[in-house]
């Protein structure tokens, strides 16, 4: 079945085929597709605190650099020298005023300027004819902070970021984002499934009665789906609100932002926004931060409490999402299953998307 099927509209239609999710070929097109050409969500901006704190991270395989610079601003660079193309830092750090090359010195601000090159051109001579130091500074990244979080654009191909996301925020509207602190931060860490299973359970209300049914009090017959534009998720909405117990049983939505950017909101004043790094076909990494609005402050208890709930809630999606890529190895699941024509709806849209963008390069029709 070529992947342009994948387009049909069918009254059930099958999933995506498992070569989108095992295949590293497939994987190096969304590199050059998905995550070149789209918005594509990277860090968050309070961890980076203090001028010259600087963030190595990799998108679609491609080494970069976020750095806080003098004039308080996050910005984004290749991550690699000039000179030799080293990649030059490995972990995060604060690295002052200046970044140095440890291979041969090269030296640039925080603007990504070359001000050294030490001996490039013979002994003590720094700047040897027909070499502009202005010329080779770091490569810049288009990138946009959007409250705390941090997006980049690796083609510039992507319209500006409030008209690419603003089914999103119109979705947002009612949570106050110009009041909301961070109070918790769950490290997942490496995940052995494709990224995209980790999204697609997000966005989809089915599971949830059936995989936490010890962890969230939220009926199937209370969800609903979103589909708008890039974003697309699911919620719940219930006639009583328990926000103290041990499981979930709040009024919530689960939103995303294509390509990668989730945030729930739960009732009354909480949210949660999860990174997902992909490292390769099947492997992610995943962290999550607990967000609180203005007035809805959480003692430590509480905050501890949230922490180990969501933590259960998570390693119960984590332990789907891999087996969902071990089922990827039989020949049952080439042609990719089968979506519900209900409750698989945002599944459905993020799928198309994805599907789209790839069909770019003919390899893949």
């Amino acid at each position: 079945m070529k992947l342009s099927s994948y387009l049909k509209d069918r009254a059930i239609a099958n999933g995506l085929p498992a070569m989108a999710y095992t295949d590293e070929e497939f994987w190096l097109r969304e590199c050059e597709t998905v995550f070149a050409d789209n918005w594509v969500f990277v860090g968050f901006a309070h961890e980076l605190k203090n001028l010259g704190d600087v963030l190595p991270i990799s998108v679609a395989g491609k080494p970069i650099l976020l750095v806080k610079n003098r004039n308080g601003n996050i910005v984004a660079f290749h991550n690699v020298c000039r000179h030799r193309c080293l990649k030059l830092v490995d972990q995060p750090k604060n690295v002052g005023k200046l970044i140095r090359c440890p291979y041969h010195a090269w030296t640039y601000d925080l603007d990504g300027n070359l001000r050294a090159s030490p001996h490039f051109g013979g002994m003590n001579n720094h700047k040897p004819s027909g070499f502009i130091p202005s010329n080779n500074g770091l490569e810049p990244v288009r990138i946009k902070v959007w409250h705390d979080w941090i997006f980049v654009n690796l083609s510039k191909k992507a319209p500006p970021f409030e008209k690419y996301a603003a089914t999103l925020i119109k979705q947002l509207e009612g949570v106050n984002l110009e009041k909301v602190y961070p109070v918790a931060t769950l490290e997942f860490g490496e995940i052995f499934t494709n990224w995209k299973f980790l999204i697609e359970n997000f966005i989809e209300p089915y599971h949830v009665q059936f995989v936490h049914k010890k962890t969230t009090s939220q009926p199937l017959k209370d969800h609903y789906t979103i589909v708008d534009g890039m974003c697309y998720g699911s919620g719940v909405n219930l006639s009583k609100e328990d926000a103290s117990s041990g499981n979930l049983s709040v009024s919530s939505r689960y939103l995303s932002l294509f390509p990668n950017f989730i945030v729930g909101t739960y009732f009354p004043g909480q949210l949660g926004v999860y990174l997902n790094q992909p490292i390769g076909s099947g492997r992610t990494n995943q962290k999550r931060i607990i967000y609180t609005t203005d007035g809805h402050d959480l003692t430590k208890a509480e905050i501890e409490n949230q922490k180990n709930l969501w933590w259960k809630v998570h390693k119960e999606d984590h332990e789907i999402c891999e087996r969902l890529q071990l089922g990827r190895a039989s020949p049952v699941s080439i042609q990719g299953g089968l979506l519900s024509p209900h409750w698989e709806k945002s599944v459905r849209a993020f799928q198309k998307i994805v599907v789209k963008s790839v069909m770019k390069y003919s390899k893949v029709k």
